[in-house]
């Protein structure tokens, strides 16, 4: 894919999850990895009206040098990348329910939602806590760094998601399967549930392999 279609993929991608709430405001970002560095939508944009003329490139050391200033998250996706040599996009959503199941007390920092569907485990799989700080905090970056060796989807503590995918298709396909399951997890609270067992899960992974 050339740099102009990626672009407008971007662009329509993003349009897609504002257009169905999955973002608001000037919240979210995503990010395409290229043979020279990355595309990056700008600060203060709106995932919904985005130029993609305008979108911002990185240079493979991590430096703008075309469109608008880059998402001040940007280095959350930096983090990530280093640490996934197979990523190909990275989405960061501040998507309500996600949010909402990032803000409980008593949920587990090392797994954070349970296997409620197949797609959850094929898609999503394990999600680590990442503990909150500070937007702008360069300590988010260095606990992202620490967990995204192991895991390709996150979840920032009182924020968000952070999703990487071999393609941007599948980081927006992963990241609307977790979102989709914390709408769940928290439709069901005060239920008795039936996650998948153990066997279940080996078995999806032995049939599905993720090589992210």
């Amino acid at each position: 894919m050339t740099e102009t279609a990626t672009r407008d993929e971007i662009a329509r991608l993003a349009k897609s999850l504002f257009d169905r709430g999955l973002t608001f405001g000037s919240t979210g970002n995503i990010s395409v990895r290229l043979d020279d560095g990355w595309l990056m939508t700008p600060t203060g944009s709106s995932m919904g009206s985005l130029d993609p003329a305008r979108i911002s490139k990185l240079d493979s050391n991590g430096k703008h040098i075309d469109g608008d200033a880059p998402t001040k998250e940007a280095f959350l996706h930096t983090a990530m990348y280093d640490q996934r040599p197979k990523a190909g996009a990275i989405v960061h959503l501040h998507s309500t329910h996600s949010v909402a199941v990032s803000c409980l007390n008593d949920i587990d920092p090392a797994n954070v939602l349970p296997p409620l569907t197949a797609y959850y485990v094929m898609r999503v799989g394990t999600l680590r806590l990442v503990p909150y700080f500070a937007p702008g905090d360069m300590d988010l970056a260095r606990a992202v760094a620490e967990m995204a060796s192991d895991h390709h989807a996150i979840l920032l503590a009182n924020h968000g998601p952070v999703v990487a995918g071999k393609s941007l298709n599948d980081a927006v396909y992963a990241t609307e399967e977790l979102e989709e399951t914390a709408k769940l997890f928290l439709a069901l609270q005060g239920m008795r549930t039936r996650p998948l067992t153990e066997d279940q899960i080996a078995d999806l992974k032995r049939r599905h392999p993720m090589d992210i």
